[in-house]
């Protein structure tokens, strides 16, 4: 049977109609918003670390719905309504708004957490020290140089690394500036961005180029906005009169010696970072970023599927770069250079000096001896070395009466061993292990005098 022949008139017409319709396709390149978000937020919060990275910011970068979201929790933050202050003793009234850093590039990471302190004068303790803590701990645990081995007997090694801080530092740290490498890495997605987004529109390719060009804005005022914020301390201010806040920062396996004014270990145990905005006018500028990311999210999901093969390579191109550019530094390690910036900058280079010790009750009386505690030393030294034995707590008590004359040549003579009465011939042993421990600890300490002298 012969097959009807088709109608051309009917055949044109739906053609036609076929071409005039819109050209939707939802494929995948609508939806790449929604991909490397983890990447871009960290990318976009190192405007902070580098001083000119906030003009280096006008790429159409992807991950705009996790920025959309964060930069709203962001500016939603306690910090934001909790530490607004207002200075009604001066003339004119002065407005900041402050933003805890946290809250945008590690919302609810552990790594904000720092340990346990325990003050040696005041007897001060801070169950959950804060991300500058963590930070040094970080910085100590990095430290190049192979530690001072202290001779004596080998059962369990503790390191113990002493932190010279010094001086409280100053309120307000200044970013490091950029490398030039940085500059030159940075300008490749810019110049990318810019060029297929011109190239877009050269091409009449309306939806791809107003797409790419909504991502260069959304990125480039963000990094702006971000940016003109300043990295300042908030400082925990020291009662007038009080004694040095050395302590011990840490756990069993690390441990810290943190030396300096009440000032400068409190910045470290109960201070943080801040972005201080000049105005609470930053307030909205921050919400309007987040809503510059969303609106970024929307148009790119709708419009690129109704952009051309070329219009959509383009604006893949743009992304791509932006997405490589972004994971580079992203992959900087992030606490290596905030820890430049604390010790570098805030703290100018603490002297950091390493010990390693065979036993435990070594580094206790090490420790003791650095400190040299003014208020209830036993607790401190219970805290250290928990033992309660009826050997322990003869030692125990040796040892602080001997933290009153730490200059002797030998730490533990026969003459100020006490009552050893009443012991068996194995506590004996321990009782003489246990002193030579003690005795280790003091020749540490006479070799940390030397090279630090006091």
């Amino acid at each position: 049977m012969i097959p009807p022949h088709a109608d051309p008139v009917h055949t044109l017409h739906n053609s036609r109609f076929i071409d005039n319709l819109p050209r939707f396709s939802l494929n995948m390149s609508g939806v790449t918003g929604l991909l490397r978000g983890d990447d871009a937020v960290s990318a976009i919060t190192a405007v902070h670390v580098y001083g000119n990275r906030r003009w280096l910011g006008w790429y159409n970068t992807p991950g705009s719905f996790q920025l959309a979201k964060r930069f709203g929790s962001f500016a939603e933050s306690a910090s934001f309504r909790s530490i607004y202050s207002r200075n009604l003793s001066s003339k004119s009234l002065s407005k900041s708004v402050h933003l805890d850093p946290t809250a945008l590039f590690e919302p609810d990471s552990s790594n904000c957490k720092g340990p346990r302190f325990r003050a040696a004068h005041s007897g001060t303790v801070v169950e959950d020290t804060g991300y500058l803590a963590a930070l040094l701990m970080k910085e100590c645990a990095a430290w190049e140089e192979d530690g001072r081995v202290v001779p004596g007997r080998r059962t369990q090694p503790v390191e113990i690394t002493i932190a010279d801080l010094g001086q409280a530092p100053p309120s307000e740290v200044q970013p490091a500036h950029s490398s030039v490498f940085t500059l030159l890495a940075a300008s490749v997605p810019i110049a990318i961005s810019i060029s297929t987004c011109t190239l877009c529109a050269v091409f009449q390719d309306w939806c791809a180029s107003s797409s790419i060009l909504i991502g260069i804005i959304a990125s480039g005022v963000s990094c702006l906005v971000l940016g003109s914020g300043k990295l300042v301390f908030i400082h925990h201010v020291p009662a007038k009169g009080s004694p040095a806040g050395d302590g011990i920062l840490g756990s069993k396996k690390d441990i810290v010696l943190l030396r300096g004014t009440e000032g400068a270990v409190s910045s470290i145990t109960r201070d943080r970072f801040s972005l201080q905005f000049p105005s609470e006018a930053h307030y909205n500028l921050i919400q309007c970023c987040s809503l510059l990311f969303f609106i970024q999210c929307v148009t790119q999901f709708i419009l690129i599927p109704q952009a051309s093969f070329f219009g959509q390579v383009m604006f893949l191109t743009s992304h791509g770069v932006s997405a490589l550019y972004n994971a580079w530094l992203s992959s900087l390690d992030k606490d290596k250079v905030h820890r430049r910036l604390l010790f570098e900058r805030a703290f100018a280079n603490p002297t950091l000096t390493k010990y390693t010790f065979g036993t435990r009750p070594t580094a206790a009386v090490f420790m003791l001896l650095v400190l040299q505690p003014t208020r209830d030393p036993m607790k401190l030294l219970d805290e250290l070395l928990p033992n309660d034995t009826k050997v322990w707590k003869q030692w125990k008590r040796v040892v602080l009466e001997q933290l009153r004359y730490p200059t002797d040549h030998s730490f533990f003579s026969e003459s100020k061993l006490g009552d050893v009465h009443g012991f068996t011939q194995q506590e004996h042993g321990l009782l003489d292990a246990l002193y030579e421990d003690a005795q280790a600890a003091y020749c540490g300490y006479k070799d940390y005098l030397r090279v630090e002298p006091l």
